[in-house]
């Protein structure tokens, strides 16, 4: 049975592994800031995960897993409703993980960093994470569109929708300076979230019936 200090050195040596690498990327961060951040030994690495490479995979999982965590997609997943509510459920979560000020920002930093600056790890993490939650959405598109649409149009349905959140995440700067509104509470956020789900089902043409409030 593992002692429960090595879990704790385990789990010390993950968490701050994410904090540096989400700082200073896989290629500057050093072993040896992790370990002294950690107050751990230099040779802790090598011991638990055998290589900084190592250590990096299992901290960007760590990230992933803990993102899915906070934000599970479980509602989306209810193929006993309409495909148009569950676009909406899946747009809301989506864009809540993205804006996520908490602690999960560093981990959704390590993330961003990893797609921008691919390394070994992105196979792993696209086959254990992120094509699942790709499948979820292009399930409800293909309902939304029709059983039988042509695969690469789903695929394209799903990037653009993906794209409209994913510009609140990478352009925040800047909506934080021209519209902060957008994005100032969860409120406001759902209220973002929702107008792309019907912008979305505007562009996929179909009737657009989310919402009582003619601002959104």
């Amino acid at each position: 049975m593992t002692e429960p200090t090595t879990e704790l050195t385990f789990d010390r040596l993950l968490q701050v592994a994410v904090e540096v690498f989400a700082e200073y990327g896989f290629r500057d961060a050093t072993v040896r800031e992790i370990c002294t951040r950690a107050n751990v030994n230099v040779a802790s690495v090598n011991y638990y995960f055998r290589s900084k490479e190592a250590l990096y995979t299992q901290a960007l999982a760590f990230a992933f897993q803990e993102v899915k965590q906070r934000y599970p997609q479980n509602a989306a997943l209810d193929r006993n409703l309409p495909a148009e509510q569950r676009l909406t459920l899946f747009i809301d979560n989506f864009l809540h993980r993205l804006l996520d000020n908490s602690c999960m920002g560093l981990h959704s930093k390590l993330i961003t960093r990893e797609i921008a600056d691919p390394t070994k790890a992105l196979d792993d993490i696209i086959a254990t994470a992120i094509a699942p939650e790709f499948a979820v959405l292009e399930d409800i598109v293909r309902l939304l569109l029709a059983p039988e649409a042509n695969p690469e149009l789903v695929s394209r349905c799903v990037l653009s929708i993906v794209g409209q959140c994913l510009m609140f995440k990478h352009s925040r700067s800047i909506i934080d300076r021209l519209f902060p509104e957008l994005i100032a509470d969860p409120a406001a956020i759902q209220n973002s979230s929702e107008h792309i789900a019907r912008f979305s089902l505007a562009a996929l043409g179909l009737p657009v019936k989310l919402s009582g409030n003619p601002a959104l």
